[in-house]
């Protein structure tokens, strides 16, 4: 039975994709890298407009699990990007959702001038598996079924 891990999206299946790996024995994280060529623009008249940068990977995960999503350190310094939200919450039920079957993308802003170029294969963010906990009072709140992907719990 397959506990926690990464598979791609059908749509780069053939596309060369490597699945996130952790780059040192004791590394948390998991790396993540662009799917494709992407250009983040320049703020417009001082306007940032967050642009999704696309995995092409999926995760898949216990019930009780869920992965965090977090920039790499040099994303900011090297690259001008930043999270708008600091951190990405994967849930255990995007994986496969019909939207988008789950696919995991970043979420970043443009802090700089210029624009900034991400090439298919650049490493963008860390994933991290993480557990997390029950308040005593959710056993009595109805749950909804997702119904969408990316940014859709609490529409409707």
């Amino acid at each position: 039975m397959k506990k926690r891990g990464f598979e791609i999206v059908s749509q780069y299946e053939n596309a060369g994709l490597t699945l996130p790996a952790r780059s040192t024995e004791r590394a948390a994280g998991y790396d993540f890298a662009a799917a494709t060529d992407i250009v983040i623009p320049a703020p417009t008249e001082g306007v940032q407009k967050p642009v999704l940068i696309p995995t092409g990977i999926k995760a898949y995960m216990q019930a009780d699990e869920y992965l965090q999503l977090v920039s790499r350190s040099s994303l900011p310094k090297k690259k001008h990007l930043v999270m708008p939200n600091a951190v990405g919450i994967i849930d255990a039920d995007y994986y496969n959702n019909e939207q988008n079957e789950g696919e995991i993308m970043l979420q970043v802003l443009n802090i700089s001038q210029e624009d900034v170029v991400i090439k298919k294969g650049d490493r963008i963010a860390q994933g991290i598996f993480l557990p997390y906990l029950l308040a005593d009072q959710d056993e009595d709140t109805i749950k909804a079924v997702r119904a969408g992907g990316f940014g859709s719990t609490g529409e409707g």
